[in-house]
């Protein structure tokens, strides 16, 4: 597949996502009038920092410990921690980001989120001095009982180190919680649906994995260690510009039924399976791919069975992708990829050893926003990713790529080049 190069300012995509977000919220709370507050979240000491998808997906910007507010017919203002040029030189940023460049990410204004942070980061527990400025601010809009519009969805785990933030500035900002309403639906509605940016970004990301996994089939023996394989992936990641979207698997024989095995360091046999799950993040988008190789280079006869119906699984499933059918849905399975997928392994006696989804949404985050009880539309990406798992046998095979919905044609497999067919995986270790 050719993707068609496309361009298109930063900046307007950027103030676009911002607007439909505030047409968003006018529909859904028409009674309601106040301000968007989105909050990157804080760093954390000798980690790499990465950035909350969202606060990403609406400002362009990667750095730690910001706030970007803006509303109808008002500015849309970055809030900057106040480091002085004692940041600088302790760490580096890939934004430049000052009066000069803020047009670049389509913003008005800039302002101190507080007073001068006496060390080259903010600290979770931070002071009320630290984001004071943005703080004198949410209590003119508590004041003014207007609505603050923010990322603190019930979930417990979802935007946890945003929501921590919201939790620590309402300990300075009395009345602060009575004013939050949550829009983190509002923010998956636009997320689900990618622009031609996006996909050229997952399709960059999905290309580089190829290539890893291409090295990594070559490596593939007895007597080689699971860590040499993952080391291979993760170095033409690395060489090619991309991180880890995720944690590699990398499991041998029976380690490849445990659906999140990150071990990674048992010798390969001969006569085994080899299974690898990873993908590459580049440009802050994913991949997210699983294939199986024969350690010895070649599937027997009973691996090449099972490791077929897991294929025809997934190639079934894959021809009921269309915008209106659902991930799971057990009140129409009949339009549900998951009840599709279990009800053709029931009929080759395996449903039983499929354990989980057959698939999630894939984007900014290697499992992206989106319900999976909510029917697919255009746009949407997604992973297909049956699986067998035989832990009697010492066999898990779990096949995975990543679609593109488009209406009124064939979901594009956007990792179609990665060998698949038996007789492509085989010859792919040669």
């Amino acid at each position: 597949m050719s993707l068609q190069i496309v361009t298109q300012d930063v900046a307007s995509r950027l103030k676009q996502r911002r607007k439909s977000l505030l047409e968003l919220i006018a529909q859904t709370y028409p009674e309601k009038s106040g301000m968007v507050l989105l909050l990157a979240p804080i760093e954390m000491e000798h980690y790499a920092f990465v950035q909350d998808s969202s606060f990403y997906y609406f400002s362009g910007i990667s750095q730690p410990a910001m706030a970007l507010s803006f509303a109808v017919n008002q500015p849309t203002i970055l809030h900057m921690p106040h480091f002085a040029d004692l940041r600088e030189k302790w760490v580096d940023s890939v934004d430049v980001i000052n009066e000069a460049t803020k047009s670049l990410f389509g913003l008005d204004e800039l302002c101190k989120l507080g007073a001068q942070v006496a060390t080259y980061q903010i600290d979770p527990y931070f002071s009320e001095s630290d984001y004071k400025n943005l703080i004198e601010y949410l209590r003119e809009l508590v004041v003014q009982k207007k609505t603050i519009f923010t990322l603190y969805p019930q979930h417990v785990r979802a935007y946890a180190s945003v929501k921590m933030i919201v939790d620590r500035l309402a300990l300075f900002v009395p009345g602060l919680m009575h004013n939050v309403v949550d829009i983190s639906p509002q923010v998956a509605q636009l997320r689900r649906k990618k622009d031609m940016s996006e996909i050229q970004a997952i399709h960059q990301a999905v290309t580089i994995t190829e290539q890893a996994f291409q090295a990594a089939a070559q490596v593939i023996k007895p007597g080689v260690n699971e860590a040499v394989v993952q080391a291979t992936i993760e170095y033409i990641f690395t060489e090619l510009g991309a991180k880890l979207a995720y944690s590699s698997i990398v499991a041998g024989a029976k380690r490849a039924t445990i659906l999140h095995y990150h071990t990674n360091n048992a010798i390969l046999t001969a006569g085994d399976l080899v299974l690898i799950d990873a993908g590459a993040m580049f440009g802050h988008y994913c991949a997210d791919i699983t294939r199986v190789f024969p350690v010895s280079g070649k599937f027997s006869k009973e691996q090449k069975k099972l490791y077929e119906i897991v294929l025809q699984t997934q190639e079934l499933v894959v021809e009921h992708i269309r915008p209106g059918v659902y991930l799971n849905n057990e009140k129409e399975p009949e339009n549900s990829l998951q009840h599709i997928a279990i009800k053709f392994l029931k009929k080759q006696g395996y449903d039983q050893y499929f354990i989980h989804g057959i698939g999630h949404y894939l984007g900014l985050d290697v499992h992206d926003v989106g319900s999976r009880a909510t029917p697919l539309e255009q746009g949407d990406v997604i992973t297909v990713e049956p699986g067998i798992y035989l832990p009697h046998e010492s066999v898990g095979i779990r096949i995975e790529d990543n679609y593109w919905v488009i209406d009124g044609a064939p979901a594009v497999c956007l990792s179609e080049n990665i060998a698949k067919l038996v007789g492509d995986v085989e010859a792919a270790m040669r």
